[in-house]
């Protein structure tokens, strides 16, 4: 969760799932080329099909997710890890199966290797009982984990495939990336107790007892912390509060900024939020919790500095080119918040004040490079103002001064008569 929505920008909190780290999509590669349907290059309809696909995924809404992602590719077919390896992941959570691995066999086919999709092709060689495939497949994805729970499907196709050894190991391996989810627990305790080793398999279901119990716990503790907070930052809600302080559990850490931003105590959830971010760098949610809170706090210059990496490293998620056009406006520099309010408005057409500071952005750069003489410059601007605003007679009017300049006679007559018109001063 994010601390609250951005006051100038409606920025949804953003995209669940497991489309990458701890709930991004995937990045682009380092060093990698665009893809051709790029934040710089994809069609706008493109751009729109993707921003609304992915807000469907965060809401669960996976047979809308899959329309979007397929109406997106049928416009960019080339959009492998953008459209349709999220398409497969939608697919896998609708349980169709089938349709899903071929998705994902054709972004190996156009991307290479990739572990998210060893992942979920082990994943889905589970779900069809192909254990000894799902061995193979997630091995791969655990060279590099994409996903915090790699280890714990793996130890489970071991097991499911009868290699208890290597089920142990591995089950062994995600009890300790994953301390808190007590499956793998569970399933080392049901290993020793097939196994006769009725003392480990007793250890192990007391642990998994106890991470239940303490799972409770944190789900109260949270909970009181934002029942104090309600009445202020007193003594003892910062008491309370504080034990969600872990400087090496990022979730703890999110919980915590969250829940002073949430109730206004901006200043106190920086230092978590902070912390949050170095520890989960390939979080694109991280990143934009602690630019937001430092979009609170006015500090224009620090809430930029995590979004210029993450917007590239994710230029389809439309809360980060939201936020990030604001903070570039803020800070003045209309040209980049220019880019970074189209991205964000491209992905979501509907968002009406990103769409009002798009339009700023476009106006300004518009008298700008009037001034400049720059006139093909300010045709493209006002070509824009008048397609953000289509009933503003304003944008006709401009370009048809700048029509008549470049020597353009009948475009100039034409849009001086759509302002004439818009502004009601038309003839018979």
């Amino acid at each position: 969760m994010f601390i609250k929505s951005i006051a100038i920008s409606a920025v949804p909190a953003f995209l669940c799932l497991r489309l990458a780290l701890l709930g991004g999509i995937p990045p682009l590669a380092q060093g990698a080329p665009l893809e051709r349907g790029s934040a710089q290059e994809t069609a706008p309809d493109t751009d729109a099909h993707l921003g609304k696909a992915y807000e469907a995924m965060r809401n669960e809404r996976y047979d809308d997710a899959v329309r979007e992602f397929r109406t997106a590719l049928a416009i960019d077919a080339t959009l492998a890890m953008r459209a349709r390896f999220p398409l497969a992941i939608a697919l896998f959570e609708t349980r169709d199966y089938l349709a899903s691995r071929a998705e994902l066999l054709q972004v190996r086919k156009e991307a290479g290797e990739q572990a998210g999709v060893s992942y979920y092709l082990g994943r889905i060689d589970l779900e069809e009982q192909h254990y000894q495939s799902a061995v193979e497949s997630l091995f791969k994805a655990a060279a590099k984990p994409p996903f915090p729970d790699t280890a714990f499907y793996l130890g489970l196709a071991y097991l499911k495939n009868g290699d208890e050894r290597n089920a142990e190991k591995w089950l062994k391996e995600a009890a300790h990336v994953n301390p808190g989810d007590s499956r793998a627990v569970y399933q080392l305790a049901t290993l020793y107790r097939k196994q006769g080793r009725t003392e480990e398999a007793n250890q192990a279901y007391e642990r998994t007892k106890v991470e239940k119990a303490s799972s409770g716990k944190l789900t109260q503790l949270k909970v009181a912390c934002g029942e104090e907070l309600a009445h202020g930052l007193t003594p003892k809600a910062r008491e309370l509060c504080e034990q969600l302080n872990d400087p090496n559990d990022a979730a703890k850490l999110t919980a915590l900024g969250t829940l002073y931003g949430q109730h206004g105590f901006t200043q106190e959830a920086l230092p978590p939020l902070r912390r949050a971010a170095e520890l989960s760098p390939g979080s694109p949610q991280m990143q934009y919790n602690l630019a937001y809170a430092y979009f609170q706090l006015g500090q224009f210059s620090e809430a930029r500095a995590p979004l210029d990496e993450a917007t590239r490293r994710w230029p389809h998620l439309f809360p980060l080119n939201a936020l990030y056009g604001n903070v570039l406006w803020k800070l003045g520099d209309t040209p980049a918040a220019y880019r970074a309010l189209g991205a964000a408005h491209r992905l979501n057409p509907e968002d009406k004040p990103t769409e009002e500071l798009f339009y700023k952005s476009t106006v300004i750069l518009a008298d700008q490079a009037e001034t400049k003489a720059a006139t093909a410059d300010a045709i493209r601007y006002w070509k824009e103002a008048a397609k953000l605003r289509p009933a503003q007679p304003e944008p006709h009017s401009r370009l048809s001064v700048l029509y008549t300049k470049a020597g353009q006679a009948q475009l100039a007559r034409q849009e001086q008569q759509e302002a004439d018109r818009l502004s009601g001063s038309a003839g018979p």
